[in-house]
């Protein structure tokens, strides 16, 4: 491998993101408990995320807009306005999770640091993907930061114009088959998969990765046995 650039996703890779939208959505259906099950209340707040997508892209405020859309619709119109403080309330209490850096990520990019230009390739809101890497301490670590309006093909290519690279000469690491594997693989790039214990619906895929520039390891350390060879 000829690789300049070590890309890695931000959220549920470098550090805790999908547990805290998953506690927020528990609050969203124990509020709205008296109109729909636990599992209607899910299933509806998942379609108004994923039909709003086009409009809102990723991340936290597209999704408070969400949640008062679907109860909403849940409710006929009728929720009052102290629902609709409380669901933005959730909101703003997400936005202010503390950041919390998952196992061997600051050992692994210090380890790089210096052997490759190292960057970060994510998915959301830019206001609060900043935000989250000034406050995990690991900004220093990287020489650009991507936060993508999506993860296809056309948006890694235009990464790559923009790093001056070609796709053979990029990697990338990430806890999304969807997002962080496939578009790489298909520009001919090469990327890794660090699952994580639990991932958003819209990111899961139902078929088995085959390539040969595709790995799946455990943990991200194992990423360095390969790049420091």
């Amino acid at each position: 491998m000829n690789l300049k650039v070590i890309a890695f996703d931000a959220d549920d890779t470098l550090f805790v993101n999908e547990p805290y939208f998953q506690e927020t959505e528990e609050k969203f259906c124990a509020l709205m408990s008296d109109y729909l099950s636990h599992q209607g209340l899910s299933q509806e707040l998942f379609k108004t995320e994923i039909a709003n997508l086009e409009l809102y892209g990723y991340g936290i405020k597209g999704y408070i807009l969400s949640m008062i859309e679907a109860a909403m619709k849940i409710s006929n119109n009728t929720i009052s306005i102290e629902t609709i403080e409380k669901i933005t309330e959730y909101g703003k209490e997400l936005l202010q999770k503390p950041i919390e850096l998952l196992e061997g990520v600051e050992e692994t990019l210090a380890a790089l640091n210096g052997k490759y230009k190292l960057v970060v390739a994510t998915k959301g809101d830019l206001l609060d993907q900043r935000r989250k890497l000034h406050n995990s301490g690991l900004g220093h670590y990287f020489h650009h930061i991507e936060v993508m309006s999506d993860k296809k093909e056309k948006d890694y290519e235009d990464l790559l114009k923009r790093l001056e690279i070609r796709a053979d000469e990029f990697f990338m690491i990430g806890n999304s088959l969807k997002s962080d594997v496939l578009p790489v693989l298909n520009i001919g790039g090469h990327a890794v998969h660090i699952p994580f214990h639990t991932t958003w619906e819209h990111e899961k895929i139902s078929h088995k990765v085959e390539h040969p520039n595709f790995k799946a390891l455990e943990k991200i350390t194992e990423v360095l046995p390969i790049l420091l060879k």
